[in-house]
């Protein structure tokens, strides 16, 4: 009897010695998992970086990450480093993607190009009105509820047509973002008032012909129309949009940093939203402080002078809603 008492004893020791070898496994390292999830009756697709400091039971922060016009999730990770930025900081990396105009073939920046439905009716997403709406609200239920990301701490950002969709989502879905920093792209929505007035981290370059800074056509550096000719609103039309939006006073703080960066501080509204504007003179179409993937010919030059995931970070991290909640590292 002894014997036996003992064996069934050992047989759960040693099952508690390897639970815990495999959950050590599971937690403590990177992970990079692409997963699918069904909103309505569509398939979508999202790439997400679970950085060594995730275990499974504490919230962490989420940042969204929209790729540009006829990008991909993997991609963008790879332009922007929000990936290394989630490891160094603590954070989890989202990165989704949008809709092909033929989700049956194979994604092609030429033939097969993924565009969000950012608001402004163009290309296929806004002809067909897909709902990225819907994709990005039940994406941050997955965040919460399969991965325990603090509903308080979901950012969202973007490049290109993904700032845009990353303005939509700040309106849209402002009572479920903490706050955005849409890069080189357009707020293209006038007539919907948030719930909640948002804080606005927006970024852009004074080189950049595709969101020219004045407005107009988006065009390669060759000249070459692009996005089916629609003209874009200058940039400070988002700015000032947005300050009316939330009650923000129109005249910012203007600081000009080293290397043709300008900076303006637009002082706080509503829900305390706050406007930081990031001007960076030789930057062309590209993420500040990234890759791109496309040659200078097209869309012009990257700049070192300016990381903007690290702009962006400390940006979000002292938002209000969930300052108490973010482990903050210097």
């Amino acid at each position: 009897m002894k014997t036996k008492i003992f064996s069934t004893a050992a047989i759960y020791f040693l099952s508690g010695i390897i639970l815990f070898i495999i959950n050590s496994q599971l937690y403590g390292k990177p992970e990079l998992h692409t997963l699918k999830i069904i909103v309505g009756q569509t398939t979508r697709e999202y790439t997400i970086y679970l950085p060594s400091a995730y275990d499974g039971e504490k919230t962490l922060p989420a940042v969204l990450m929209f790729h540009g016009g006829g990008g991909q999730s993997l991609h963008a990770m790879k332009e922007t480093g929000w990936n290394k930025k989630a490891e160094k900081e603590g954070f989890i990396a989202v990165f989704p993607q949008a809709m092909p105009p033929d989700p049956a073939r194979p994604i092609s920046f030429r033939n097969n190009s993924p565009i969000w439905n950012d608001g402004s009716g163009r290309f296929h997403a806004g002809k067909k009105d897909i709902d990225d709406i819907g994709f990005i609200n039940a994406l941050i239920d997955e965040l919460v509820t399969r991965f325990h990301a603090d509903a308080k701490c979901i950012f969202a950002t973007g490049f290109s047509n993904g700032a845009s969709m990353t303005f939509r989502a700040g309106l849209e879905l402002s009572e479920r973002i903490a706050a955005i920093a849409p890069v080189s792209g357009a707020l293209w929505i006038t007539n919907i008032q948030p719930a909640v007035c948002l804080p606005l981290c927006y970024i852009h370059g004074g080189a950049d012909t595709m969101n020219p800074v004045h407005g107009g056509a988006p065009k390669t550096q060759g000249g070459i129309i692009m996005g089916e000719g629609k003209s874009k609103p200058p940039v400070k039309n988002h700015i000032l949009r947005w300050a009316e939006i939330c009650g923000i006073p129109a005249e910012p703080l203007t600081a000009v940093l080293s290397n043709g960066i300008t900076m303006k501080h637009y002082a706080a509204g509503r829900n305390g939203s706050t406007i930081m504007q990031y001007t960076i003179e030789k930057c062309g179409h590209t993420w500040p402080g990234g890759i791109s993937l496309l040659p200078a010919s097209m869309v012009g030059e990257v700049t070192g002078e300016f990381i903007a995931v690290d702009v962006i970070w400390e940006f979000f991290k002292k938002t209000r809603s969930c300052q108490r909640n973010t482990v903050i590292t210097e």
